[in-house]
């Protein structure tokens, strides 16, 4: 099977590459833009695979994406491509607007045109899976709820407003047009070669570098951690086993408060490289509590028994262990990540330019 995937450089969709080149015989087509989180670093070690196919093309770019769909004809798409971070949607909407909705707009008619010309056998084997996040479902106010396939969609930020309009475009492409999708929507993930804005490689490095540890508000926001290896083999499962038309849920069952990610951290981190800056012993005494995030969700918790059930497939991460192999993975790898910070990021807080405009106008 060939399958094209979009935002093949990013974190998820890199981890999905490596996991289809290393344990799979399919060809895969890593479509991506390379916008600031993309990093062809991230596949380094499967980019001289013959199986694997490289193109820089934004998902935008209609006459591009046609152009690869008739080159490689492939046999499905997983559709990661996509604006994902809370912060920069605060201090810049107009991006995620372009690449979730129409960006993702554009592929489907893409994809559509495409499917449309297959043959019979093909055509009915094609998969346009779409993969997205908890986020669209918004808040969880009582410890007994869960977010299941059927829970509303509230989404509380430009960021997850944006790929709840994704996802409604893509159920209406099956229902309209009858183009054969599948929508995961997956909680929290983290692991090797993640972009240092989110907070488990933010807080690893900025230990490193004996920086502050930011957390917003109280810390007691609870989100699930779902390791991203386990994500990559859920995906799999879902574009060769998944009912057309379906929704699963991927969640890792590790249910953890912003403060205990952080402080976990600290510990894993006290015990393996314990080269304190001054004054401190331990690194849990850098923590520094900052300003909440404007309409900051308190809860996530995904309910993920339905692809447990359907497709058979469970988390082999605990959050202690996928934690514990996050951080020596970072150790181990300095050059991935100074890498990183020699761009534009360097650890500082996004999300602050409209917060400080909402401050000035209630001044006023």
């Amino acid at each position: 099977m060939k399958i094209l995937i979009t935002g093949g450089a990013g974190f998820i969709g890199s981890a999905l590459i490596r996991y289809l080149i290393n344990h799979t015989e399919h060809a895969v087509i890593n479509v991506d833009k390379l916008t600031y989180a993309g990093n062809l670093d991230s596949l380094a070690d499967i980019e001289n695979n013959s199986r694997y196919h490289f193109e820089q093309i934004d998902i935008c770019n209609r006459d591009g994406i046609d152009r690869l769909l008739t080159h490689y004809q492939p046999d499905a798409i997983m559709h990661l491509a996509a604006e994902s971070h809370v912060d920069r949607s605060i201090d810049g909407p107009a991006e995620f607007i372009e690449t979730n909705i129409i960006g993702t707009y554009t592929l489907l008619e893409a994809a559509r045109s495409y499917w449309s010309s297959l043959p019979t056998d093909k055509k009915n084997t094609f998969r346009f899976h779409h993969i997205s996040t908890d986020e669209v479902y918004g808040d969880l106010d009582r410890p007994e709820d869960f977010f299941t396939e059927t829970t509303a969609y509230t989404p509380s930020s430009p960021y997850s407003a944006s790929k709840a309009s994704s996802d409604h475009l893509v159920r209406a492409w099956m229902r309209t047009f009858g183009l054969p999708v599948l929508i995961t929507n997956c909680s929290n993930n983290y692991g090797p070669y993640h972009f240092p804005e989110k907070l488990i490689p933010l807080t690893v490095l900025n230990i490193f570098e004996g920086k502050p540890l930011p957390i917003y508000g109280d810390g007691k926001q609870v989100r699930d951690w779902l390791y991203v290896d386990d994500h990559a083999r859920a995906l799999y499962n879902v574009v060769v086993d998944g009912v057309v038309g379906e929704t699963y849920n991927i969640g890792g069952d590790n249910e953890k408060s912003n403060i205990e990610v952080v402080l976990s951290i600290c510990s894993i981190l006290d015990k393996l490289c314990p080269n304190y800056p001054n004054e401190v012993s331990s690194y849990s005494e850098l923590i520094t509590y900052v300003s909440d995030r404007p309409g900051h969700d308190k809860r996530y918790a995904i309910d993920a028994s339905k692809i447990k059930r359907e497709l058979n497939w469970n988390p082999e991460e605990t959050f202690e262990s996928g934690l514990e192999k996050t951080v020596l993975w970072y150790l181990g790898n300095e050059s991935w990540w100074r890498s990183v910070l020699d761009g534009t990021y360097r650890g500082q807080r996004l999300g602050l330019a409209t917060m400080n405009k909402i401050t000035e106008s209630a001044e006023l």
